[in-house]
Formats: C-alpha cells, sequence, structure tokens
C-alpha cells in the first residue's frame, strides 16, 4: 500500500519521528492491564494513531515507536488486517473497513525496544539506531500529548530552517500551574515564524515552585532535535530512579551553546496520560464529530444539567 508520507511535503527535512511508548499506563488501571495506554480510543481512533496521522502529515517516511518488550500490541496496530478488511467489505462494511486500512497506509512504524524504564532521555536514545546514517534532525511527538490545532510542528520545522539547532514547543500556563511542568527560561521574543512568537532558551527548569519559575512558558510533547542531541545523551548522568532525562541533554547543548528555540503555540493541548484529560479529549473529539456530537452534545448538556440540580453549590 502506497504511505501517505510518499507524496510531495514541503515539509521533508523530518524523516523519522520517535514515539516513546515504552510506558506502563498505570493511571490507567486496570484497563492497561491488557491494553497499551496508546491504543485507548479518542472516540473511535487510538491515541497512538493520531500521532501517526501528524507524523505523516509533517512529511515524515518513519515512526520510530520505543517500546517495552511485553507491549508489542502496539505495533500489531499498525498491521495490515487484510482479512478483517475483506470481511467488511464483503458485508458492505467498506468506511470500517477503510478505518481498519488507515494506521497502515499512514507509514511505515518500526519498533525500538526499550529493555527497562530508564527515562525519557533514554528511550529517545534508543531510537538514534532506527535513523538513517544521512538524518541530522528527528522529531520526538509524545503520544500522551495532543497537541491541537495539528501542524505545530510544521512550524517548528520552519523556525529550524531559519535559525538552525533544535525548536521546542512551548504553551503559557498560569502561574499556578508551572509546578507541573518543565519550565523555559527565555529570551524576549526576538522574531515570528508564520505568526508565531518565537525565543530563544536560556534554560529550562523542571517542575519548580512558582516563586522560582522563570517564566510561565512550559514544556510540552513536540521537539525537533539536532541529532547532536544523542552525543549530549551520552554524556548526561542519570538522574532519580536511574533515569536519563531529555531535559538534561538539551540543557548541556544550550550550556555547550547549542542554539534552542521555542515556538509559543496559541493553541490547546489534550493529556491523554491520566483519566482526567482523556475524558475531556473524548468529550472535545466527540461533540466535533459529525456522526456522534449532535447527539453527544445533547447528552452532555443533560448530565451538565443534572450534576448542577444535585450540587446547587456550584451555582
Amino acid at each position: 500500500m502506497q504511505k501517505s508520507s510518499d507524496q510531495a511535503s514541503p515539509f521533508s527535512s523530518v524523516r523519522t519521528v520517535v514515539v516513546p511508548a515504552a510506558g506502563m499506563g498505570t493511571r490507567f488501571l486496570p484497563a492497561t492491564k491488557t491494553v497499551p495506554k496508546e491504543l485507548l480510543p479518542v472516540v473511535d481512533t487510538p491515541g497512538i494513531e493520531l500521532i501517526a496521522q501528524e507524523a505523516a502529515d509533517l512529511g515524515a517516511e518513519r515512526l520510530a515507536i520505543v517500546v517495552a518488550p511485553e507491549k508489542q500490541e502496539i505495533m500489531r496496530h499498525f498491521g495490515e488486517f487484510s482479512t478483517l478488511q475483506e470481511r467488511l467489505r464483503a458485508r458492505g462494511k467498506d468506511e470500517q473497513a477503510e478505518k481498519v486500512a488507515r494506521a497502515h497506509g499512514l507509514i511505515d512504524a518500526v519498533a525500538v525496544t526499550q529493555d527497562a524504564p530508564l527515562g525519557l532521555g533514554h528511550a529517545v536514545g534508543c531510537a538514534e539506531a532506527a535513523l538513517d546514517a544521512e538524518e541530522d534532525v528527528v522529531a520526538v511527538m509524545l503520544p500522551d500529548d495532543l497537541v491541537l490545532p495539528f501542524g505545530v510542528m510544521a512550524k517548528m520545522v520552519e523556525v529550524r530552517n531559519k535559525f538552525g539547532g533544535s525548536v521546542l514547543c512551548a504553551f503559557n500556563v498560569t502561574e499556578d500551574e508551572v509546578f507541573n511542568y518543565g519550565v523555559f527560561d527565555v529570551e524576549e521574543a526576538s522574531d515570528t515564524v508564520d505568526g508565531v512568537d518565537v525565543m530563544r532558551v536560556r534554560g529550562m527548569v523542571e517542575k519548580p515552585a512558582k516563586e522560582e519559575a522563570p517564566s510561565t512558558l512550559v514544556a510540552t510533547g513536540r521537539y525537533l532535535l539536532d541529532r547532536a542531541v544523542f552525543d549530549a545523551l551520552g554524556r548526561i548522568e542519570p538522574g532519580k530512579g536511574g533515569e536519563l532525562q531529555l531535559t538534561d541533554a538539551i540543557e548541556l547543548m544550550i550550556q555547550e551553546g547549542h542554539p534552542v528555540h521555542v515556538v509559543v503555540h496559541d493553541g490547546k493541548r489534550h493529556d491523554l496520560g491520566n483519566p482526567g484529560g482523556y475524558i475531556p479529549a473524548n468529550v472535545d473529539f466527540g461533540l466535533r464529530d459529525k456522526k456522534y456530537g449532535p447527539a453527544l452534545y445533547t447528552a452532555v448538556k443533560k448530565i451538565i444539567a443534572d450534576y448542577e440540580a444535585e450540587h446547587p453549590e456550584l451555582g
């Protein structure tokens, strides 16, 4: 089957997208005893497939999915399922057959095994072997993060083309939220690319107290990294729990003069990594679904009205 990324793309400089997916999904237990968190559906499409679509839209050729030895079900999702397709088509269920075929046709998905959970930096480092020798940049997309509207990484490619180095995605949050994130220490906005503010990064602080945060710009799960990141990952020291942190490698690169910029994304983000973010993502996507949206809108309004009636103190 022809992969969608074989088509011409203005952003073809990114050939490989790394997707770290080796986590245990403990916040979704007991569901994740048998189903990888990345395969839980947003309406009817697994989160990992939404990431694959974003990577394909970027023009990438390869999705390097970092998986634990016991999480190979993720890779199976990108199989062809020809027998299932044939059965569906024989029953006139062409729309369902197309949905089954979609993941296999999006992009070439390859497995990278991470034998032990040794941190995000270690997971990204494991994927270097999946890159071709001439690739000088790699994208990293965390499957827990849906960054909307899709397309922020295309803007990040434009920034790299202009400034070089590595480019990260930033969101503005309130001061009371900074303790949940890696926070950027940035210079004032020096330029815009495609109408988006671009700032050079001086450093990063991981989950600071409100009064210690250098800004309210926080990292989210989109990274466009110069290949030099693999060398940096090989030189940082493990932190808590023996884990290698990607932010530590980026910090080392900054200290050594490697240019790192952030694109400040004016959109929204859903965190699929916990039920508190996953449920709103389903409501958001569901309301916008042509098939399910109208009925869901009516149902959600009634659920909210009933809840407010049960809790008058909210009024």
